[in-house]
């Protein structure tokens, strides 16, 4: 090759160096020198979920064509190299059917704009006492955090954000239950949770379970997000209190509307805003 080939090779080189933000395609070419400004990330929410069995069929339930969730983590993840193994069943590019018919903050459609996690938990049982639901692994929680995060960090998931199966569709799921903690997460960056001294300024000196309007409760959760209607059944208005006390009152569950849940609410949305 002569000099001057060469030199044009060079020029040509050079060019492309130029044209950064210029991108070939088959058949076209794509300019991506000016960014709009209203670009926002698909991913809003991040649900958490429990897959109600054990591994192997939860994972063959969520690899077949009726479900799928973004991510899998075993009760008690294997170690590799130290760090706890995760399976991601889906890419976060991709819609994940694991949210179903749902509502959160005034949207539908929530598998369009979340992260799906479940988790390894054989759920609830009954029995002669009720519900009894499943206590979470340490080393499963330990591997769910740094994944979260990471979530988090990279769509800017608002703490309301992060949320349990049973708040968006708390009509259907009871997921992950009570014994999911979310108080321990919060104090890590991880979700919503209530200040404690603004929840006392709103209970205001009264029993925690003294029996308050259930219209005033179900006016309140309605604004800071779930799903509320007018035409619901006593027994709908039940299951929504009973999702909203599993996330932050799980002490008592019972869907009864009192003054501790009352003033959760109110501190909740004093603290992250409501709805809209």
């Amino acid at each position: 090759m002569n000099r001057r080939w060469l030199l044009l090779l060079a020029l040509l080189l050079v060019g492309c160096v130029s044209e950064k933000g210029i991108i070939d395609k088959d058949g076209y070419q794509l300019d991506t020198r000016r960014q709009a400004q209203a670009a926002y990330p698909r991913v809003k929410v991040l649900v958490i979920h429990y897959t109600a069995d054990d591994f192997d069929v939860s994972l063959a339930t969520l690899t077949d064509k009726q479900v799928s969730s973004h991510y899998l983590i075993p009760a008690n993840p294997p170690m590799h190299g130290g760090k706890p193994r995760i399976w991601q069943l889906v890419p976060e590019t991709d819609l994940a059917w694991h949210a179903g018919v749902s509502f959160w903050r005034g949207a539908t459609r929530i598998n369009d704009t979340s992260i799906g996690i479940e988790l390894e938990n054989r759920g609830w049982q009954n029995t002669a006492q009720g519900k009894q639901f499943t206590p979470f692994a340490p080393a499963q929680i330990n591997a769910l955090i740094p994944l979260v995060k990471d979530i988090i960090k990279r769509y800017d998931i608002a703490p309301q954000n992060v949320v349990a199966h049973a708040d968006i569709a708390p009509q259907r799921k009871d997921d992950p239950g009570p014994l999911f903690p979310w108080r321990a997460l919060a104090a890590k960056g991880i979700g919503a949770w209530p200040d404690a001294s603004r929840v006392a300024f709103y209970l205001n000196g009264r029993s925690p379970y003294e029996a308050v309007d259930t219209a005033s409760l179900l006016d309140l959760l309605a604004r800071y997000g779930y799903d509320v209607k007018p035409q619901m059944t006593p027994a709908q208005q039940k299951r929504v209190i009973m999702a909203f006390q599993m996330h932050f009152r799980p002490e008592l569950w019972n869907g009864v509307a009192d003054a501790g849940s009352l003033a959760i609410a109110e501190a909740l949305l004093e603290k992250y805003g409501q709805a809209g």
